[in-house]
């Protein structure tokens, strides 16, 4: 951790909302005048996207189940040396990963490809990573170790499935029997390097639908903010404000003293209210130094 070059996380697995969590920390940086650098998980996989494909197949065929999730995929070691490195200097490297042919144009670089790896540039208030892995723990490598503010974005595993199976099926043009494979196959690292990451967590946000999704493989559209609820979590419930969030959040309730429950359609109102007073705090810290 670090008070002169802070690094703040959001994590979370394919699927789970991690992009609107994103949203609102822009529109916090934004109205506080805050200048971030902004490093995106999908830019330390290790395979772009043609190798990938042909790591997989390699694996199936000695027995193993390559994914996203697990570290053998992951330049882990190289993500812990960017934020170490950040925490001591504010600098380090990053690249990107196009996702789509519109985001390549800039690059001139066709969609599943990394741009070349980067400086940061200097003077930036803090670091901002979105991904699957911001507290990741491995034999290898500690992450979490030199995150100031972890944000975990975790549904409920029906929900979370659900999402990413109409997210690929429609955005990506995959069949539904090619999601529900990759889901499969990635359940062991998801046991073993996503689920671990939300008990590192300083926040968890769990969005839990109120409608039956009992069997996520035959649901035909996700459930809407109105049929949801969000659960927040606090690590320290010495951190929250809840008499305040309570009054300011319409509808909301405490379902354990260091939990509490949100009409889903008030999510962002409630990230932005619980968020940006952790942010002021470890920017006015940092800003004291100088």
């Amino acid at each position: 951790m670090s008070v002169a070059h802070p690094i703040i996380a959001v994590t979370g697995s394919s699927g789970a909302g991690t992009s609107s969590v994103k949203n609102t920390f822009e529109d916090i940086f934004r109205r506080g005048g805050i200048k971030p650098v902004v490093v995106e998980g999908d830019s330390f996989h290790r395979y772009d996207r043609k190798e990938m494909r042909a790591e997989v197949v390699k694996a199936q065929e000695q027995g193993i189940a390559l994914t996203h999730f697990g570290p053998e995929a992951n330049c882990l070691d190289r993500l812990e040396s960017l934020f170490q490195t950040y925490a001591e200097t504010g600098k380090g490297q990053r690249r990107y990963y196009i996702h789509s042919d519109t985001e390549g144009i800039p690059f001139n670089q066709p969609a599943g490809t990394f741009t070349p790896w980067e400086e940061i540039e200097g003077n930036t208030d803090l670091l901002f990573y979105e991904g699957l892995h911001g507290g990741a723990v491995t034999d290898e490598v500690n992450i979490a170790r030199f995150v100031d503010l972890m944000i975990g974005v975790v549904p409920v595993i029906n929900l979370e499935w659900i999402q990413k199976i109409k997210r690929d099926c429609v955005n990506r043009g995959y069949s539904q029997e090619a999601v529900v494979d990759i889901i499969l196959k990635r359940m062991p690292d998801y046991f073993y390097h996503i689920t671990p990451q939300f008990s590192r967590t300083h926040i968890n946000f769990q969005r839990v639908p109120l409608v039956d999704t009992s069997n996520p493989f035959a649901m035909r559209e996700i459930p809407t903010a109105d049929e949801s609820l969000v659960v927040i979590s606090f690590k320290d419930p010495k951190t929250a404000d809840f008499p305040y969030y309570l009054s300011m959040l319409k509808g909301s309730f405490m379902s354990r003293p260091n939990n509490l429950v949100v009409p889903a359609v008030k999510l962002g109102l409630a990230m932005g209210i619980i968020l940006a007073p952790f942010i002021e705090k470890i920017i006015e810290k940092k800003r004291h130094l100088n």
